[in-house]
């Protein structure tokens, strides 16, 4: 028979990619009762997975991420209970870059509005003096996590002729190397650079890394774009930022709430282009990680090593 897995929603390649094998069915978050019978989980949306959550399945082998990161489970209670988790490095690397490089370019250049104005009654004749945007050619991005979504947004920014700063826990001196990159302190980075993106996994060091201090540090006419995680940026200090043009511009894959209510300020601000958490989002890159995801899941409950464990 086929072994229980928890999840929460899961689409239909799933199914078609492990062939049925699994018998899945809803991971309920608000349930206390006990499933013994049930082996696996797998995480889809970023449901919380804590503790508590570990308890209700005691025969529970292991922990199948549907992404890279994996703040939303506490990773401390999965090893102290012997659960291994696992994710999906490696194969999202190429499409989470390609999208910082889609928000960099549609927030420098005005895509978004001018697409907008191009389709309302008032664009009756063409005007060279409006909308004019922020050169990308030439300009200086200044990196914020330089693992390997950070180095594919250096290679993508390297073909832009653009100059690169970067700050990372420890240098990568083979980025510097083959792009012309620079180590550099937190602070210097964010005082230097045109364009800052976040490329950081969360952890208790990167929450809330870019406040108010942060923000005053940064150029007038900078922007932000943040591929990292909601929580990195502190969204009041972000609010006002920009509200008070104290940078220029942001563009946001990623928010703190995710996603915002609906009448949240953020969304009245016209110099924001926010997307629905589309990083990794591409075809290839989606079939890859459910790919991965199975594989991680199988191994698990094979009691095998996973593919890629989370340490």
């Amino acid at each position: 028979m086929p072994e229980i897995v928890r999840a929460d929603p899961m689409p239909d390649m799933f199914t078609q990619l492990s062939g049925g094998r699994f018998d899945v069915r809803p991971l309920d978050l608000e349930s206390s009762g006990l499933c013994s019978d049930t082996v696996g989980i797998v995480t889809y949306s970023h449901p919380l997975i804590d503790g508590r959550v570990m308890d209700r399945f005691p025969n529970l082998r292991v922990i199948s991420n549907h992404g890279v990161g994996v703040d939303h489970i506490d990773l401390n209670a999965a090893r102290e209970r012997g659960i291994p988790v696992g994710n999906t490095p490696g194969c999202l690397d190429g499409s989470t870059a390609d999208m910082t490089m889609a928000l960099l370019l549609a927030v420098a250049r005005n895509v978004v509005i001018g697409d907008r104005y191009a389709r309302c009654p008032e664009f009756i004749h063409y005007d060279p003096s409006i909308l004019i945007g922020q050169e990308v050619c030439g300009s200086t991005l200044g990196i914020i996590g330089m693992g390997r979504i950070g180095a594919e947004v250096a290679r993508r920014a390297h073909a832009f002729q653009m100059q690169i700063v970067y700050h990372n826990r420890n240098p990568r001196p083979e980025i510097e190397s083959a792009l012309g990159a620079t180590w550099c302190p937190l602070n210097e980075l964010l005082q230097t650079s045109d364009f800052v993106t976040l490329n950081c996994p969360l952890t208790p060091t990167t929450q809330g890394l870019m406040g108010r201090e942060q923000f005053d540090l940064m150029k007038s006419s900078a922007i932000l774009i943040n591929m990292a995680r909601g929580p990195v940026v502190q969204t009041e200090a972000l609010y006002e930022a920009l509200q008070n043009r104290r940078i220029a511009a942001a563009g946001l894959d990623v928010t703190d709430p995710e996603p915002l209510p609906r009448n949240h300020p953020l969304l009245t601000l016209s110099n924001i282009i926010i997307t629905p958490h589309l990083g990794s989002v591409s075809n290839r890159t989606r079939q890859r990680m459910m790919e991965l995801t199975i594989e991680n899941l199988a191994a698990g409950l094979a009691r095998q090593e996973l593919l890629h464990r989370v340490r």
